[in-house]
């Protein structure tokens, strides 16, 4: 069974250039965390783009991505705290983070995704599975039902039929079948799992940076407002986008028939 070190971090951050990797790290424990491990992943991914990284890689040590809430480690069915305390000062903050990161997010689920984990692998942009990945939410099996967005998350991607068969079967999906039920973006092979999210975070980093911000909070906002209102956002939007730099440099690069060179300014 892989282990980490006695010292080493739940969290592990490595930055490349302007692409950082958020490594969940317990893997003895199926990178299950606890509500320590979630205020440090809030905590690494402000962090990070604010060092500067224009896309962030979210990812698991180990064989698992994240098998969801480390329930020892918290307490869970004890009765010894308020649940409704621990989502508003933890779990909450974790999942807003990603719905309101300025840098696109990539997920490259390299294992098991189980519980709140799935919903954390479904809360990316890009979402990326290894084969051998597999999806299960395990609420129902518990008595709980699911969180950390994941309800959301999943109806609307998947539909209510599917939302409704992950969550009240608690049975596991593969990742293949979590392609077709447009849960996750792409399937990939296991041993090229990071390297193709490497490459994709850098693509996205190179990108306009505050361009893709709007956009990500245009689809968002899509899912829940009316055509009208979506047009509005947009003219909104695309007013803010204008005056970016990297609109200048977009522009300028296609009448010099070039590659524009974008700053995320």
């Amino acid at each position: 069974m892989e282990s980490k070190l006695p010292d080493e971090p739940t969290i592990l951050v490595d930055r490349n250039g302007t692409v950082s990797t958020i490594t969940l790290n317990s893997p003895e424990a199926l990178n299950a965390f606890t509500e320590d491990m979630a205020s440090d992943f809030t905590a690494a991914m402000t962090g990070e783009v604010e060092a500067g990284a224009r896309a962030l890689i979210v990812t698991g040590a180990g064989r698992a991505f994240c098998a969801g809430a480390n329930l020892a480690g918290d307490d869970m069915g004890t009765g010894k705290f308020d649940v409704v305390a621990l989502m508003e000062k933890t779990y909450k903050p974790l999942v807003r983070a990603f719905s309101e990161s300025p840098v696109p997010i990539v997920t490259a689920v390299n294992g098991v995704a189980a519980g709140a984990g799935a919903s954390l692998a479904f809360a990316g942009d890009i979402i990326l599975a290894a084969r051998s990945a597999q999806f299960v939410y395990t609420f129902a099996n518990l008595g709980l039902c699911p969180d950390l967005g994941g309800t959301w998350l999943v109806a609307r991607s998947a539909g209510r039929v599917r939302a409704l068969e992950m969550a009240l079967l608690a049975g596991k999906i593969s990742a293949e079948k979590a392609e077709r039920c447009n849960l996750v973006t792409e399937v990939v092979d296991d041993e090229q799992l990071m390297d193709h999210a490497a490459e994709v975070a850098s693509k996205l980093a190179r990108m306009p940076t505050k361009s893709l911000a709007l956009i990500r909070q245009q689809v968002r906002l899509a899912l829940e407002t009316s055509f009208e209102a979506s047009l509005d956002v947009e003219a909104q939007n695309q007013a803010q986008a204008v005056k970016t730099s990297d609109f200048s440099e977009g522009v300028a690069a296609f009448a010099e028939r070039r590659k524009p060179v974008f700053t995320g300014r």
